[in-house]
This record gives structure tokens, sequence and C-alpha cells, in this order.
């Protein structure tokens, strides 16, 4: 009698693990650094930094290099010690509680998801425009709008390799042009020569240039122009799980990101006021703002390129805004994925695709969101230019002042966690005075934002910006509470927030 054999059914592989090794340090920086969008951020905060500091720009970005510095200081430490997806949420809810992880984590998850839906309105503006100009073709831009956040919905159905590769094009060809413009300006000469005024701090504040054309000159402005164009460069933590080596990995990857996008962020905003000489980049800015041309950046590739260089930022600034929108997205995934996992959101957000092992219901969940979030926008003012106005430069402001805020929390929980938990990595200066100075600086920021917000939108009377802080506020407490109601109801999922960890780092 012949004996039937079964062969045993294969193990079902882990459904709630991302792809491990999956990332080297190339694709973790272009999945950060797409996210800070060198393009979108010279070609948007550098008028806004203008309007404010004149031809001081570059120092206000050499101010923000500095403060955003010595914040990574500390935020790598904690990085070496705790690997995990949930970046933010992890860190402060090790440091701080989970009381306040918790509700770091929601407000954290809600920026990144409404970042993606503002990058992804400035696209649906950008490409609606340059389409109508380029081919007669007349769209609205939320056509646009809707069509790209369909494209990056299926882009999170496959490996994250794929994902990091699309954001590496994008990345390097903005580069390349933003460097093609200023190798221009250097050949050429520009009108006024070369100064090192620019480079001074002491010219952000009264600045002489601002005061003749805009009447005044707003160092807050200028400084939190600077500052937001980093939005995205803390972004390595998230991406831990799926890294090889994480620990190296977020240290290159943060202080690449930070110091490599000041460096150049310093001096393509140079070469634009040098390029405009130093009054004429504050006119050049405020004929953007009166609509005699769609960017102050175009007249100068014109001149001291081409049109054709023109022509290629006219495409990229498009291309810039998905790739960014996209790594947006892919954060806001991880966050919900993260908080999901350690069962404080529903524990289906907190599965992953079988084989590609990307969180796919995550990601699923977050279209939702922006879907519906670009929709109320939509049905408030349909118009292409709202695409900018409104969704593209109103929801940055909340999610900035959201970021700042957690940044600034982040810094104090790093304190705490290495004289408690890990006191065997603390340092004076690295685990205390650089966060220290990082809490000062996130500070500052959040009350710049605060106390400029309606300069920063052009609209100071509407109800939304208004309400900015209040809504930030009400974010963070309603997910506090959440983590009051697991601690006194639901012990075993309250000991789990902010635990889940690939692994634990020695010293």
């Amino acid at each position: 009698m012949s004996v039937v054999v079964t062969p045993a059914a294969p193990a079902a592989a882990p459904t709630h693990e991302l792809a491990r090794d999956a990332l080297g340090l190339p694709a973790v920086l272009f999945c950060i650094v797409t996210g800070a969008a060198p393009l979108a951020a010279m070609m948007f905060n550098v008028p806004v930094a203008v309007s404010g500091g004149g031809y001081a720009v570059p120092a206000a970005f050499l101010v923000a290099t500095i403060a955003l510095t010595i914040f990574s200081t500390g935020y790598i430490e904690m990085a070496r010690r705790v690997t995990s997806t949930g970046g933010f949420y992890t860190f402060i809810s090790r440091g701080l509680g989970n009381v306040l992880g918790l509700g770091s984590g929601i407000l954290i998850a809600l920026c990144y998801v409404i970042f993606a839906a503002a990058v992804t309105g400035v696209l649906g503006y950008f490409a609606s425009t340059t389409f109508d100009a380029w081919f007669g073709v007349s769209l609205p831009a939320y056509v646009y709008m809707f069509g790209a956040l369909a494209l990056m919905t299926s882009f999170a159905w496959f490996h994250i390799e794929l994902t990091a590769k699309v954001l590496g094009v994008a990345l390097v060809a903005e580069v390349l042009a933003l460097l093609a413009m200023c190798v221009g300006i250097i050949v050429t000469g520009p009108p006024e020569g070369y100064s090192a005024a620019p480079l001074n701090p002491a010219n952000i504040f009264d600045n002489d240039a601002a005061l003749s054309v805009f009447g005044a000159a707003a160092a807050g402005v200028a400084i939190f122009g600077a500052f937001w164009s980093w939005v995205g460069f803390e972004m390595a933590p998230n991406y831990a799980e799926e890294s090889r080596e994480p620990h190296k990995i977020a240290k290159a990857a943060t202080y690449g990101s930070v110091i490599g996008l000041g460096l150049f962020y310093i001096f393509v905003s140079y070469m634009f006021v040098s390029g405009w000489g130093l009054t004429g980049s504050a006119q050049a800015v405020a004929d953007q703002f009166e609509g005699a041309y769609a960017s102050a950046f175009y007249p100068l590739t014109d001149k001291y390129v081409g049109g054709g260089l023109t022509t290629i930022l006219e495409l990229l600034i498009v291309t810039s805004s998905f790739a960014c929108a996209m790594a947006f997205y892919n954060t806001g995934a991880r966050y919900l994925f993260a908080l999901a996992r350690e069962g404080v959101l529903p524990r289906a957000l907190g599965t992953t695709h079988p084989t590609r092992k990307g969180p796919v219901v995550a990601s699923t969940v977050v279209t939702a969101i922006v879907g519906l979030y670009m929709l109320g926008f939509v049905l408030m003012d349909s118009s292409t230019e709202a695409a900018l106005l409104k969704l593209g430069t109103w929801t940055p402001l909340l999610g900035v002042l959201g970021i700042l805020a957690v940044q600034g929390l982040c810094s104090v929980a790093i304190i705490r966690f290495f004289l408690t938990e890990a006191r065997d990595g603390f340092h004076p200066v690295k685990t205390l005075i650089a966060p220290i100075l990082g809490a000062c600086a996130m500070a500052g920021a959040c009350y710049l934002l605060i106390a400029n917000r309606g300069v920063l939108s052009g609209a100071g009377d509407s109800l939304f910006i208004k309400l900015i802080p209040f809504v930030v506020g009400a974010v963070f407490v309603a997910g506090m509470a959440l983590g009051v109601y697991l601690r006194s109801r639901d012990r075993e999922t309250y000991a789990r927030v902010g635990r889940f960890s690939r692994e634990e780092i020695p010293a």
C-alpha cells in the first residue's frame, strides 16, 4: 500500500512586517529629499522669503541650516537606539510617555496626509496652466489632481524600491535644472557683481531692499520661508524597517539631507538674488505677486540660459510636485500603519501586501482622506487658481505648524529618554544641549508661523487661517484623549504604544 505524503503548507508570510533590507542609503535619501522638494522649495519659498527679508534670503537659509543641524544631532542619537517606522510618534512615546506620544502620532499622521493633498493641488495648478499654454488643452486643475492621486495609489501597490527609483529620477532632474540656471548666472556674470551682504544674518532685519519695494521688512516671514523648505527631512526613521543597516543609514541620510539641502538652498537663493541684483530681486518677486509672470525664476532662466531651460522648469515643477506628494503620501501611510500595528487604529491598517510588503491598506485609507480633503477645497472653489492659492498655500501652514510643534516636543523627549531609559548613551552635547537648542528653535519657528500666518497665506481674514493653531491643538488633544482612554480601558494596547521596534541598537 502506497503512502501519500502531503507536502507541508508553506509558512504564511508575516502580514505586519514591512519589506526588510529593501532600501540602501541612496534610496532613503531619494525618499527624504523629494519630500523636501528642492525645486518647489526654491520656486515657492524663495519668493515668500524675499517678500519678508529682501536680498538676505541666503542668510535666512543659513540660519535654518544651523538650527536644523543642531536639532538633528539628538534626533539621530535617538534613531540609533530605536528603529521603527513610527518616527516622531515612537520617539515621543519612548521619551515622554504614551499619552503625549499618541497625541503626537495622530497629529503628525494628519500633517503628512494633508501635505500630500496640498502638494497635489500645486501639481494640479501647474499641470493645468502648462498644458493649456503648450497644447491649448484647457482642463481644470482638479482633473490633474485626482489623476495624480490615482497614480500615487497605484505606486503604493508596488515594492518600495520602485517608488524610490521614481523619486530619484525626479530629484536628479530638478537639481540639475536649478544648477544649470546657477551656472548660467556665473558664466554671464550678475548685473551688480557678487556681494557678501545676502549672507549676513543681520540683513534679515530692516532689509533696505524689502523696505524700498514692499514697504516693510518681516524677518519672521523670511526665516519661516526658509524653515518651510526642509519639511520632510526628518523622514529617515520612517523607512528604518525597510533599510539596510538602519542605524547607520538614519544618521547619514538625516545629516546628508539637512546639510546637503542647506548648502544647495543657500547657493541657489544666493544666485537668485545675485542674478536679479540686490534690490532687483525684491522687485522681481513683487512683479511675480502682481501676475507679471508665473515665477520670478523664469525670467532668470530666459536671460542667463535660454527659453529651453524655462520650458524644462515648467515641466519639472509638475514632476517635482508629484514626487513630493508621493513622498508625503508614503510617510503618512507608514504613520497610520505604525499606529494600527500597535492596536491604536483598526488593525487592518497595520497589515502589508503578502509579497511586496507595502502598507497597502493604510495607503488606501490615505488615498480616501486625501481625496475627500481635496474634494472639499474643490467644492469650495473649483477654479484652477484656487488649487494653488487655497489648497496649495493654506494647507501647508497647518501641516508645517504641526510638524514644527512635534519636532520641538521630540527634542524634549530625546532629553528625557537619555536621562532615564538610555543613560548609557547620554552625551552632554548630543543629547542635552543640542536638543534644548533644537526645542527653542522649533518654538521660535512656531511663533513666527502663528504671528505671520495672515501674511504668509495672503488671506488673514479667512476662518481657515484664523483657526490653524486651534485645529493643531485640537488634534493633539484628541490623540492624548485616546491615550488616556486606552490607559484606563485597554492596558494591553496602551502598553504597546510606541514600543514596536525592528531592533534595539546597543550603544
